[in-house]
């Protein structure tokens, strides 16, 4: 029988940080002594507080289906949370609770796109922003950036990218996979342009919220002109070490939260109902509960901010938030190294998987060419040893 897949699955790209990880995991198997610097999953165990959590609410009997939209009291923490961390006002009904971060994305995309509207995409961004987009039949308009302005856009850019099909603008702050963080500031002069299109939704992304090694993260809906028009997205992944759990959630306009609920009533409907649970702890813990990992994180970028910069060809910013370093290493492209000939930044990370037994992900997942992403959600050991691994390759 020929393949009959639907042209939807065909089109839709394989995720390169997954493809990798899974590269780095068969190489693992074969026996090879692989560092992966892949993917973006805190190595922190989930807090004893919050396992606990779980552990009471199997014994209190929650197993049966939950809402669609999620525990009522977990969405009221989800507000609380929202109160105490972003100064914005939801109530449980702007809520939808989802299996992570990442359906909470493609629940907006869905609802709010049709063939052919344009979503702007800040370059680089999350790889699965393209492929949600791509599901929806949407066109992508990215607008680019570089290490220089520190992966930030300008208002002048986010103009000129404008066309009357902008249906959405994705803002990613502190984002994957460059770590940049955009200031309050920052936020309010992109808002400024988008005053002028009241058509265009923002759909603002803050999974990193919490680790931040600067000023706090700011909410885009935090701008009063924006707040109806912006849906926010968080979850626990991150900032718990709680990426198996699977829990994300959105805050949004009544009307998007009842589309969303109801398009994930036809998917997955509710969300496991112990790690709901727990979420609910998750939220209510003050920030301090979580802040030997960030302050961790910080020693680890500071870590490979000086050991990278130190390698020809690395061109590095220092990022102000997330696990990820996205140097420029088109240095490289056009040289032969080992006998192998650098042509882009795929052929970079696969040149260090082989001859470095060190995975990191391309930056042209990401939209941006000319880097490389590299995750130090790794122990202080491993870190040292992936870039002394780096180094020895390259020379």
């Amino acid at each position: 029988m020929s393949n009959q897949l639907s042209d939807r699955i065909n089109n839709l790209p394989n995720s390169q940080t997954l493809e990798m990880a899974a590269k780095a995991r068969e190489l693992k198997a074969q026996g090879r002594d692989i560092i992966s610097l892949s993917l973006g999953e805190p190595d922190f165990n989930t807090p004893d507080f919050i396992k606990l959590a779980a552990i009471n609410a199997i014994n209190e009997n929650y197993n049966s289906y939950t809402a669609v939209n999620g525990y009522v009291e977990l969405r009221e923490a989800i507000c609380r949370k929202f109160k105490r961390d972003n100064n914005l006002d939801y109530n449980p009904n702007q809520i939808v609770v989802s299996t992570g971060a990442k359906q909470s994305i493609a629940n907006t995309i869905l609802v709010l796109i049709n063939p052919e509207d344009e979503i702007i995409f800040p370059a680089p961004y999350w790889v699965s922003y393209a492929a949600v987009a791509t599901l929806a039949r949407a066109k992508i308009v990215e607008i680019p950036s570089t290490i220089d302005t520190d992966f930030k856009i300008t208002p002048k850019q986010l103009e000129a990218a404008i066309t009357p099909k902008t249906k959405m603008v994705i803002f990613n702050s502190p984002n994957n996979p460059s770590g940049s963080v955009y200031s309050e500031k920052e936020f309010r002069a992109l808002a400024k342009v988008l005053e002028k299109y009241p058509n265009i939704y923002i759909l603002s992304d803050e999974i990193y919220e919490h680790i931040n090694y600067g000023s706090p993260s700011f909410s885009f809906a935090a701008i009063d002109k924006m707040k109806n028009r912006t849906i926010t997205v968080n979850g626990v992944a991150k900032a718990f070490a709680m990426t198996g759990w699977r829990v994300g959630y959105l805050g949004a306009p009544e009307w998007i939260a009842k589309a969303c609920t109801k398009m994930q009533g036809q998917i997955t409907s509710g969300t496991n109902c112990i790690a709901q649970r727990a979420t609910i702890t998750a939220l209510d813990s003050p920030s301090s509960s979580i802040k030997y990992m960030v302050d961790e994180f910080k020693i680890r970028r500071d870590l490979m901010v000086d050991l990278l910069s130190k390698i020809d060809g690395f061109k590095i910013n220092i990022p102000e938030g997330a696990f990820y370093i996205f140097p420029d290493i088109s240095y490289y492209f056009g040289k032969t190294i080992k006998g192998k000939i650098i042509k882009n930044a795929s052929d970079f990370t696969l040149f260090l998987l082989e001859k470095a037994n060190v995975a990191t992900v391309t930056g042209e997942a990401f939209g941006d060419p000319n880097c490389i992403r590299i995750s130090y959600a790794a122990s202080q050991d491993n870190l040292k040893e992936a870039v002394k691994r780096i180094s020895k390759a390259l020379t």
